[in-house]
C-alpha cells in the first residue's frame, strides 16, 4: 500500500529529499507523473489507467507534506523500508489503508516510472 503523511506532520520536510519517486511535495504545491521520472506525454499506466505525465495535478493538501498515492511504491525496488517513515522525527508516515497495492504492482509501477 502506499504511505501517506497524517495532519501530525510538523512540515520539516526531512521527508521529501528521501523519496526516489519524487512522491512528496509540500504543502499547496501542485504535482505531475513526470516530477522525477522518466516518463513524459500520454502514458497507460501499469493498472490500465490512461494519464498524461506533464499534466499538472490539484495538491492533496494544502496545510502539510502529502505524498502522492499514484507515485508512492513504499521505496521497493529501492530501500528495505519507506524511507519517509524511516526519518520522519513524528512518525506521521504511515500505511494508508486506502490504496492497498501488492508488492508485485508496487514494483510494476517503480518500473514504469523509472524505465
Amino acid at each position: 500500500m502506499a504511505i501517506i503523511i497524517t495532519d501530525e506532520c510538523i512540515n520539516c520536510g526531512a521527508c521529501e529529499p528521501e523519496c526516489p519517486n519524487n512522491a512528496i511535495y509540500e504543502g499547496g504545491e501542485e504535482w505531475k507523473f513526470s516530477d522525477g521520472t522518466s516518463l513524459t506525454g500520454d502514458l497507460t499506466d501499469p493498472k490500465g489507467n490512461a494519464i498524461n505525465a506533464d499534466e499538472v495535478k490539484e495538491p492533496v493538501s494544502e496545510d502539510f507534506y502529502f505524498i502522492s498515492f499514484d507515485k508512492c511504491t513504499e521505496c521497493k525496488g529501492f530501500h528495505d523500508e519507506p524511507q519517509c517513515a524511516a526519518v520522519c522525527p513524528v512518525d506521521c508516515c504511515v500505511d494508508d489503508e486506502d490504496h492497498v497495492e501488492t508488492e508485485d504492482e508496487l514494483l510494476a509501477k517503480k518500473a514504469f516510472m523509472h524505465l
